[in-house]
Formats: C-alpha cells, sequence, structure tokens
C-alpha cells in the first residue's frame, strides 16, 4: 500500500489526460493511497479550467501534450486563479525538454506513471498546500524568469529564446512575438511581459514592449516624434509621448 499524504483532509486530485486510459490508470493509483480523493476527469485544458473553477481541486495531473489548450496554456490559466491549484505535469518528454516548464509546476512525472514517483509527487504538492499555494506561480516567476517564450502552432509549441526576441507588440486578441526566427502569437497580457522581463524590456507604447538590447538607434521623425530603429530586423517603431522620457532614460542608459 503506498504512503499516506497524512492531511486533514483528503488531497483532492483532478486528472486531465486527453487519452481515456491514460485517465483511468492514474485514477486506479489515485484511489490506492490513503488521503487522497479524486475530484473528477478532464480531457482537455478548456474541460480542466471549468472543472477546476467549479470543484477547486488542491492538486492537478496534467497531461502537457493534448489537443486545443495543452497542458502548458491550462496550467498558465490556472497560475491566475485566485486560489490555484497545485500542478504536477505527466509528460512524455524527457527530463530536459520540460525544464523550461517547470516554473508553472511543483513537479512532473514521466509517461508511464510509476506509482512510486506519483506518490512523491503528491507528498511535494501537499507541502506547498496552505499559505503558499496562492502564491505558487508568482513566486515561481519572481525566483526564475523564463528564458523562453511558449508560442503556440496548431497542437504543436514552439520555444522561443528570450535572447531572439526583438519586441512584443499587443495586437486586439493576441500578442505577437517578433524575433529572430519570424513572429509568432502568444496568448500573453503585454502588461504581465513587461513586469516579468523588466528592464531589460521597455515599454515604447502602450502596444508595444522592445528588447533595449535590440535597439540600434533613436531618432527623430519630421513631427518631432521619437522612434526606436531595432538591429537585424530593421524595423522602426514608434514611442509615444506618455513613454517618451522613460524610453529614453532605459535605452540610453542601457548603450
Amino acid at each position: 500500500m503506498p504512503d499516506s499524504i497524512s492531511m486533514q483532509e483528503p488531497l483532492r486530485v483532478l486528472i486531465v489526460d486527453d487519452e481515456t486510459p491514460a485517465r483511468a490508470r492514474l485514477r486506479s493509483m489515485l484511489e490506492e493511497i490513503p488521503d487522497v480523493a479524486v475530484a473528477g476527469e478532464a480531457a482537455n485544458g478548456l474541460e480542466a479550467l471549468a472543472l477546476c473553477a467549479r470543484l477547486e481541486p488542491d492538486v492537478v495531473l496534467l497531461d502537457v501534450r493534448m489537443p486545443g489548450m495543452d497542458g502548458i496554456e491550462a496550467a498558465r490559466h490556472l497560475g491566475a486563479l485566485q486560489d490555484p491549484p497545485a500542478v504536477i505535469f505527466t509528460t512524455a518528454y524527457d527530463e530536459h525538454a520540460v525544464e523550461a516548464f517547470e516554473a508553472q509546476a511543483v513537479g512532473y512525472l514521466l509517461k508511464p506513471v510509476r506509482p512510486e514517483k506519483l506518490v512523491r509527487a503528491l507528498h511535494r504538492a501537499a507541502r506547498v498546500l496552505g499559505t503558499q499555494l496562492a502564491k505558487i506561480s508568482q513566486q515561481s516567476e519572481l525566483g526564475r524568469r523564463r528564458g523562453q517564450i511558449c508560442a503556440r502552432l496548431g497542437e504543436q509549441l514552439r520555444l522561443i529564446p528570450l535572447a531572439d526576441v526583438y519586441y512584443f507588440m499587443a495586437g486586439q486578441k493576441y500578442v505577437t512575438v517578433r524575433h529572430r526566427g519570424g513572429s509568432d502569437l502568444i496568448d500573453e497580457p503585454l502588461r504581465s511581459l513587461a513586469e516579468e522581463f523588466a528592464p531589460d524590456f521597455v515599454r515604447v507604447h502602450r502596444n508595444a514592449l522592445v528588447a533595449i538590447r535590440a535597439v540600434s538607434a533613436l531618432e527623430r521623425n519630421a513631427d518631432g516624434r521619437y522612434l526606436v530603429r531595432l538591429r537585424d530586423c530593421d524595423e522602426t517603431l514608434p514611442v509615444s509621448r506618455r513613454h517618451a522620457a522613460e524610453t529614453l532614460r532605459l535605452i540610453r542608459g542601457g548603450h
């Protein structure tokens, strides 16, 4: 019999995996662990978000690769909840492939999941519950700034090194990431990107966040408005009057 999690109340776990046999296997293992209760099951990220809002589980066992909203995107949304659950990824990726995603989780389990490793991961999740739980996402982001941006291409993920990013440009629905390899869309607010990547990125406009290292020159047009010229991609972006003073200070200080 697996070790008890040793909590006053059962640890409530939501299983999220698009494969029915995988969910059944996890449920079977969880039902053998004392002090653990299966709160529910979801077949994709959208279902997981809906169930988390309704069931308020303590832990989510979250598959990384799923159609539609994948586990990485789902974890980002879960981390924004007022009382976010602890996230444990279940994945077929090896250890090095998931390192970029660990800031969003208290652990990960490689498939096929082994019962003893599941117990250890749940023990770790139980230790972060309580007063720390609501701050998991915030603490992880402050303690370990991402070195990559995750963009979705259909059902695939693309990891864009932050060092390759020239700027972020907010549109009506998504943010465009302009980088050395081209452009991609991400579903992250520009405000949170500005907070996470300061002071290496500067807000030059309410819709634009620019990498200071990518700026080759500051220019003025015929109307006296400032522009930033970017190296390598040879583009210019306007600087709004509201952000002009701060942009000048940061860019001049970074050159």
